[in-house]
Order: C-alpha cells, then sequence, then structure tokens
C-alpha cells in the first residue's frame, strides 16, 4: 500500500480516540462483512457498523474494550448510522486484529 502523505501533529490533535466497550454485537442482514456493535464510552452508548465479520462473530466481541475514533461525523451504511471507528491492525494475509488498552481502564477513556 502507498505511504499516506505526513500531517501536522496540529492535523493528528483532531482526531478523538477513546476505549470502547462492546456490550451488543450483531450481523447486519443486508451485508456479507458487516457488524452492528453498541459501544460504551462511559456515560454514552454508539452504534458503530464495521466490515470485520469475516474476522470475527458477534459473540466474541461482547464485552471487549477497543480503541474508537469518535469525532468522526456519521455514516450510513446498509441503512444503519455508524458513529464513529474501531480500530484494526491487518496483517499481510488479511488477519485482523484489534488494538486495546494494555491495562484494563474504563469505557471512555481517552487516549492521548
Amino acid at each position: 500500500a502507498e505511504p499516506k502523505p505526513q500531517i501536522s501533529i496540529d492535523e493528528f490533535a483532531k482526531v478523538e480516540l477513546k476505549v470502547a466497550k462492546v456490550v451488543a454485537c450483531e450481523k447486519v442482514e443486508k451485508s456479507k462483512k458487516l457488524l452492528k456493535l453498541t459501544v460504551k464510552l462511559g456515560d454514552e452508548t454508539r452504534t458503530v457498523v464495521s466490515g470485520i465479520s469475516h474476522a470475527y462473530s458477534p459473540d466474541e466481541l461482547i464485552g471487549k474494550k477497543l480503541v474508537m475514533v469518535t469525532n468522526l461525523k456519521p455514516a450510513k451504511l446498509c441503512g444503519i448510522t455508524s458513529e464513529g471507528m474501531i480500530l484494526c491492525a491487518e496483517g499481510e494475509d488479511g488477519t485482523l486484529s484489534f488494538l486495546t488498552p494494555e491495562r484494563d481502564v474504563e469505557d471512555g477513556s481517552s487516549i492521548s
């Protein structure tokens, strides 16, 4: 993949990352690859749609704490409004691995 262009620290500072806890997850009926996750960010609950069903089943995601971009503009996917983006690393073979906090921290915690 082509490297992305360099950005300034000020541009990066605009990205808001938080720890999200998955409280519910289900397959999106109209799609083969999308999962609908309900995540908790402290006192707030959001819906996130992610194309990860080839790598994870809904049952194995419930209870996981993940890193999420929380200040993206909402987007509609298969008629569902997605309110953020879950971050994953992807290996050369296509294997996905969620970014997770090293220690147990509260959901909604900011990442800096």
